[in-house]
């Protein structure tokens, strides 16, 4: 088969590791690609967002299947593009992706089937929106309606912090159109936890758990960034917990979406919160999440082209994982989540057995490669135990050359 990747950050190239592990594929394509991409994949200077172009190569190259890795193209309609031009991709419409694409829908479309989540408001006009926090106090959450790169959600914990993110949002437009509309949402009090899940139709296969870190610093302190880090499975949440998120959460959301008349082919993506009534769906992205797919994907036994197809068949693809953890610790650029520099030569790994590269944020520029983004790379192992797995990360990272012009977290998979 030949298969062409959309995307050019980490997510991708994790999926571009996996799917170039497969006899199936012949030609494996990544379009734009990055700096690591290209040792599996070839690289084609191709916009993520430009789909025709996509679709004139995906024709011109006789692509077999494409998978499409970041939201904007998703809710641009890439989807329903390909499907019109009858060419095979594994990713949601543009309808279905909406569940991402505005926050107010999703919270909307919970409280219609009765998915447990946070109780809401929503506002367009800001002196509304204070008035409504005045009645709430604090902490309380303020979201950018639409997609913000990972970045559109303050976390108040003062009423200050509250009213001064309304005012971002709607007066100064920190998010343009993105933020036009603003969700408020009670404080949800818990430790967060990703369940990700291949879906056709009424059919979820879930994944392995995962927990990001979003926080920049140590301990969870500083800004929201789109992810440090992440490790998989989450020794704190049990088979019930994941039970009660397949059957409440997942189920009842690719069930909800056909009755829509939305219904989701892709990645289902619940971020999730455990309270003590249960887990609750902070937000849902309809693609593979970033961190946490670098850490996820790894564990996976199955061969990464059999699953995309046995799920576009409606077969079950009998997902497989290894009985083992993995840790994934970003390298991210000075200055990240504010502004930083770019094309700076990264530094060199020595890398063992169960231990990997992923890079998100690198170019080829001449004969080496530089920085490219805020996530420069991810550092990633697997070993049997948490504990091990994060040690095998931290040994890469500490025996690498790394400058002041990066940092990362030290405290990933260590909690």
């Amino acid at each position: 088969m030949n298969v062409l990747v959309v995307g050019r950050g980490g997510r991708e190239h994790s999926i571009v590791m996996k799917l170039a592990e497969s006899d199936q594929v012949s030609n494996l394509y990544a379009a734009p690609g990055n700096g690591g991409i290209q040792e599996q994949a070839v690289c084609v200077n191709i916009d993520e967002m430009d789909i025709e172009g996509l679709i004139d190569f995906a024709k011109e190259n006789a692509v077999d299947l494409t998978v499409v890795g970041p939201e904007n193209p998703l809710n641009a309609g890439i989807a329903d593009r390909f499907q019109e031009e009858g060419l095979r991709v594994f990713a949601p419409t543009k309808e279905a992706a909406l569940l991402e694409g505005s926050k107010s829908f999703a919270k909307e479309f919970m409280k219609k089937y009765d998915v447990p989540t946070a109780d809401y408001a929503v506002f367009t006009d800001p002196q509304e929106a204070k008035t409504y926090i005045e009645e709430k106090g604090a902490p309380i959450v303020i979201k950018a309606d639409g997609l913000a790169a990972g970045k559109g959600v303050i976390v108040a914990l003062t009423k200050e912090e509250a009213l001064q993110a309304v005012d971002d949002m709607l007066v100064s437009k920190a998010f343009a159109g993105a933020g036009a509309t603003v969700v408020i949402e009670e404080f949800l009090e818990g430790k967060e936890f990703s369940l990700m899940a291949f879906v056709h139709g009424n059919q979820v296969f879930p994944m392995v758990t995962a927990r990001d870190h979003k926080r920049a610093f140590d301990n969870d302190q500083g800004p929201n960034t789109g992810g440090m880090g992440a490790f998989a499975p989450v020794p704190d949440v049990t088979q019930e917990h994941l039970d009660f998120s397949m059957e409440q959460i997942l189920q009842k959301t690719a069930d909800g979406m056909i009755k829509e008349g939305r219904t989701f082919t892709g990645i289902l993506y619940a971020g999730l919160i455990m309270t003590s009534n249960g887990p609750k769906v902070i937000e849902f992205n309809t693609r593979f999440g970033d961190p946490e797919t670098q850490v996820v994907l790894p564990l996976l036994k199955n061969d990464l082209v059999q699953v995309f197809t046995d799920v576009l068949d409606g077969k079950n693809p009998n997902l497989r994982w290894e009985d083992q953890a993995c840790v994934g610790v970003v390298l991210a650029s000075a200055g990240y989540p504010g502004s930083y520099e770019k094309g700076i030569p990264i530094p060199e790994f020595n890398q063992g057995e169960n231990t990997f590269i992923v890079h998100a944020g690198t170019k080829q520029t001449g004969t080496s490669i530089v920085s490219d983004g805020g996530r420069v790379l991810l550092a990633g192992a697997k070993a049997d135990e948490l504990a091990a797995a994060a040690q095998s990360v931290y040994e890469i990272l500490e025996h690498a050359t790394i400058t002041e012009a990066f940092f990362y977290r030290k405290d990933i998979g260590k909690q």
